[in-house]
């Protein structure tokens, strides 16, 4: 597969190119409030959660925060979980409130809300109890005053899945007020399996659920209709593969600008780089059924939504972490706590080298800063000093998946500071050597990584800017995690111990520039 090498997918001559957003932002729900656009998508273990993005052109994107600030139940994601947290959440506008709904697939369906995308966000309540409960989605019927809420199933948890389960819900959304039905069973539908991700409207009369099927690579977008919210509901496949190369077109939303166009965003499962987000043309044909992508097709270049012209603009990735805080495109492995950075009065991020077990296999580390990889060629620097003075301390830059490998310093018994590149493959639970080691005489390093085409990663360095960049090791193919595409991050470790954290790493300029 192939993808542009653009930092936007606005070709800036009044077309755009898919992906939109060229990075994994999973499952996304799209939202639009008077001429804003906003986006949330799946966020896992990773903390903050629910990532929020905003438009004005339904092309060009900015984060402008997060509404989790930390998973609930708080033990739970004390340590890395990339199979669970965030799953799935839908993004609604009621009654003045912004509104998020999620699964949970170990712990049930959660609901936060706020008056403002940028405001704080209500402590997140349990709406429904259970394992297995994801991709909920609500709806306010503004015709009777009803509310409802759909979910569907992971099988993994609860055994079953193809089906999706509806409630009727108190219109605070609180609470659910009935046991739930079976509203759709997939498995009478010839030829569907695995039905997620539910998104419920209201449209002409008519209850719509536009939900994916077939599998996120391999499956369809589906839509199904009912006069009635408990059903019965017919179906129809929306948006599929077809002669294109853009598989599994897969979950997603819709949406109705001021000047009455439909558009529906969707993702592409993209290997190591994970959900790439996709837009979509959308009209309904003479028997109201929607009509997705050019005639069922996806497209990959089309004309812009039909709204006033934006910036070219892209989610932050650069760092040059004032005052030692970093952006709101960084994210921890698990729930934060205090101490893992330290906020200082200058430029640069200086995290504490915290004493773990898991020193040797960074998959269960929880305090890794992480960002997502760019689904696009390019390269990635950042300048380290290892300041710890504590044997077998060390901290980098690591390209983080179900495989991972690193590159940075690390303190020796003797006290002397190498250039070390580590790694650790698939099913492997201690990393090895990819690359002999080098002392580093001032303890300062500039590391790169070239991310070549099909998330193919080299590595280099210059020590203390004194010689040019030196390659290291072998190039080294990124994997996903789970669900979550691979992952960028920043590190500073001590082998585990009594006592306060082992010193200090510092991190300055931190940088992807496409290539």
């Amino acid at each position: 597969m192939t993808t542009p090498a653009l930092p936007t997918g606005d070709l800036g001559d009044g077309t755009y190119r898919n992906p939109i957003l060229a990075a994994d932002w999973s499952d996304p729900d799209v939202l639009r409030v008077g001429e804003d656009y906003y986006l949330t998508a799946s966020s896992f273990g990773r903390a903050p959660g629910l990532p929020l993005l905003h438009s004005r052109d339904l092309v060009n994107w900015t984060l402008v925060g997060h509404a989790l600030d930390r998973l609930l139940p708080e033990a739970a994601y004390a340590s890395p979980r990339h199979d669970g947290g965030v799953w799935a959440p839908s993004l609604r506008h009621h009654d003045g409130r912004f509104w998020i709904f999620w699964g949970d697939p170990d712990h049930g369906i959660w609901q936060t809300n706020s008056p403002s995308v940028r405001g704080e966000w209500s402590i997140p309540q349990l709406v429904k109890a259970g394992r297995g409960l994801i991709d909920p989605c609500p709806l306010w019927d503004e015709e009777t005053g009803e509310a409802y809420l759909v979910h569907g199933w992971a099988k993994s948890r609860s055994g079953i899945n193809n089906r999706l389960t509806g409630h009727r819900m108190s219109p605070d959304g609180s609470r659910l007020l009935d046991e739930g039905k079976t509203i759709v069973d997939a498995d009478t539908i010839p030829g569907w399996f695995t039905l997620e991700g539910p998104k419920l409207y209201r449209h002409d009369g008519w209850f719509w659920i536009l939900a994916p099927a077939g599998g996120v690579a391999t499956g369809w977008q589906g839509a199904l209709r009912s006069r009635d919210f408990f059903g019965p509901y017919e179906d129809r496949v929306v948006l599929e593969q077809g002669d294109t190369d853009v598989n599994g077109p897969h979950q997603g939303g819709w949406v109705r600008t001021p000047g009455g166009e439909d558009w529906f965003v969707h993702f592409q499962q993209c290997g190591a780089y994970g959900r790439l987000v996709h837009l979509q043309p959308m009209r309904w044909d003479e028997d109201g059924w929607p009509v997705l992508g050019d005639a069922g097709a996806p497209v990959r270049v089309h004309t812009k939504p039909a709204l006033p012209p934006q910036p070219v603009s892209t989610p932050a990735v650069d760092d040059d972490f004032p005052g030692g805080r970093f952006g709101r495109q960084w994210q921890w492995t698990a729930n934060p706590r205090d101490g893992w950075a330290t906020q200082h009065g200058g430029d640069g991020l200086r995290l504490n080298c915290g004493r773990t077990e898991g020193i040797d296999d960074l998959r269960t580390v929880p305090h890794i800063l992480t960002q997502r990889l760019p689904a696009r060629p390019g390269s990635v620097e950042v300048e380290l000093r290892l300041d710890s003075e504590e044997p077998g301390a060390r901290a980098g830059l690591v390209v983080l998946g179900d495989a991972y490998s690193w590159i940075g310093l690390r303190r020796e018994a003797d006290g002397t500071v190498r250039f070390v590149h580590r790694f650790a493959p698939l099913n492997a639970d201690r990393e090895r050597d990819a690359a002999p080691s080098r002392p580093v005489p001032g303890g300062g390093v500039r590391l790169r990584i070239d991310l070549l085409s099909g998330a193919r990663c080299r590595f280099s360095y210059s020590i203390d800017g004194a010689e040019g960049l030196v390659p290291s090791g072998q190039v080294f193919a990124a994997t996903p995690w789970r669900w979550v595409g691979a992952l960028l991050g920043l590190f500073a470790a001590a082998p585990s111990g009594a006592g306060a954290p082992a010193g200090t790493a510092a991190f300055t300029s931190f940088r992807i520039t496409p290539s």
